[in-house]
């Protein structure tokens, strides 16, 4: 097998202007779907968790993605890597085997919890694998691209090794999965199993969710199979999760040295974070349309954490409830029913910027019953009252309030 060949079968790797309009996903919007019936509205809303805008971290985790599968394919075919299939082929047979092929070109990409990891990391596989297996005539192969499975929950060793079979096993067409099953395979054989497989028809293995090891009873022996599974594979392995992820990797160092990888936090209020709600924000489906403000980008931030999965529920749960209740405006009322409503198990996650600067804020003025008055807390209960809108959202629009739970 001539490790060229297989190469030359990947898409050219992309940057610039064109790798980040290939990433993205700009849906199409018609205005008039604001005069929709409410069902048609509710309805065109599910495709809101379409949209994607690529940031610097599209960009890194594409360009890692691709470098480390044209290495693993360089690795398949070669002199060691036959070395090492007779390796995996002791193990398999119960006998004593050793990783030589290695993998020092293994990662790890770690981020806080909804800040997109698992979406980039999707979009940059469907660019590029273009949705297709790597496959030759001469000698008959098949390579999977990229092969993505989760950590499981309880970081059994036997579970990972069977669903990165079972994986295998849907884009193959083979049956290493059942074969295991029936023969009873042990862990130790299981290993060898998946490490030839990994080795012969696996270009890059994605680790998802590793956080999954942390505290877990198995974690440990999670941890061991995986650098095993890198020195006897070959093959590049990633590793995605939170920080918490961290004070796994610390603990060993052998997987630690081969898991150097991309670290993120959540977004500052910055450029992007401003396009990114822009974008969002465009998208409405009540009828009466609103243009977005630095304020209402400020309160975003202010109750996202700079986390992009909340700016989009929250946007979304607003427009949902305002088309539901009737209300029909995406403004900071309905955002902070969104966010007091649909939100309430990330309060504890997610702190508003409630701080008083030294500041005099200047007076404004509110319309009471036709009424010009400057504002104050009665004027705004009586709007409240006449409105029949909540006092709560109403007062945070003038004041500084911090809800206290009791």
């Amino acid at each position: 097998m001539n490790n060229m060949d297989l190469i030359k079968q990947m898409p050219e790797m992309l940057s610039g202007k064109e790798l980040y309009e290939r990433l993205a996903d700009i849906p199409s919007y018609d205005e008039t779907i604001r005069e929709k019936s409410q069902t048609e509205r509710l309805m065109a809303l599910s495709t809101f968790y379409d949209i994607y805008l690529p940031s610097e971290m599209s960009v890194e985790i594409y360009s890692k993605l691709y470098l480390a599968l044209v290495r693993s394919l360089q690795k398949k075919g070669t002199q060691v890597a036959v070395q090492q299939s007779y390796q995996n082929h002791n193990a398999i047979m119960r006998r004593e085997s050793r990783g030589i092929i290695g993998g020092s070109d293994s990662f790890s990409i770690v981020g806080c919890s909804g800040i997109g990891k698992s979406s980039a990391i999707n979009r940059a596989i469907s660019i590029i694998t273009e949705n297709r297996m790597i496959e030759m005539e001469n000698p008959v192969v098949r390579i999977i691209p990229c092969l993505v499975v989760q950590c499981p929950w309880d970081a059994s060793v036997k579970s990972m090794l069977l669903e990165i079979l079972r994986k295998s096993d849907e884009l193959l067409e083979t049956n290493y999965y059942g074969n295991a099953l029936k023969a009873r395979a042990t862990t130790d054989v299981l290993i060898g199993i998946v490490s030839q497989v990994a080795l012969q028809h696996i270009g890059l293995l994605i680790i998802d969710e590793i956080q999954n090891c942390v505290g877990a009873k198995g974690g440990k022996g999670l941890v061991a199979m995986i650098t095993q599974l890198i020195n006897s594979s070959g093959i590049s392995i990633g590793m995605v999760g939170t920080p918490d992820t961290l004070s796994l990797l610390e603990t060993a160092f052998q997987l630690a040295r081969r898991s150097l990888g991309l670290q993120y936090n959540a977004l500052d209020n910055d450029e992007y974070f401003k396009e990114f709600c822009e974008l969002l924000y465009r998208y409405q489906y009540v009828q009466k349309y609103t243009e977005i403000t630095p304020k209402i980008i400020d309160w975003f931030y202010e109750h996202s954490g700079g986390v992009t999965s909340v700016v989009v529920s929250l946007i979304h749960d607003a427009q949902e409830i305002a088309i539901l209740t009737g209300y029909e405006t995406l403004d900071v009322v309905m955002l902070n029913q969104a966010y007091s409503q649909r939100l309430q198990l990330l309060h504890d996650f997610i702190r508003p910027n409630v701080a008083v600067k030294p500041t005099r804020k200047k007076k404004k003025t509110i319309h009471v019953e036709n009424q010009t008055d400057t504002y104050t807390i009665s004027a705004l209960v009586q709007k409240s009252k006449d409105e029949n809108l909540n006092i709560v959202p109403l007062l945070q629009e003038y004041f500084t309030v911090e809800e206290v739970r009791l």
